[in-house]
């Protein structure tokens, strides 16, 4: 099990290993996700995000950026 401890400016330094471990480094983006009262998972936010690309299957139509755009402004005109 790896520990840290907290500063009195609020921020810690997390263990050599645990960095490794979630491929982390200076800069990279991390979040905190609560699962639990007083639970939380420390998780790495370093995809890219062509990683999402596919996460729903192939394309049922194709919709040009005009269309999408389009549809964007309708909805946002309708919001007012």
């Amino acid at each position: 099990m790896s520990t840290a401890t907290l500063s009195s400016k609020g921020q810690i330094t997390i263990p050599a290993k645990v960095r490794n471990e979630l491929k982390v480094d200076a800069g990279d983006r991390v979040e905190f996700i609560q699962v639990a009262p007083g639970r939380y998972e420390f998780v790495a936010v370093v995809h890219d995000v062509t990683a999402l690309k596919g996460m729903f299957g192939p394309a049922k139509k194709t919709v040009s950026i005009e269309s999408m755009n389009a549809a964007i402004a309708l909805r946002g005109a309708a919001a007012r």
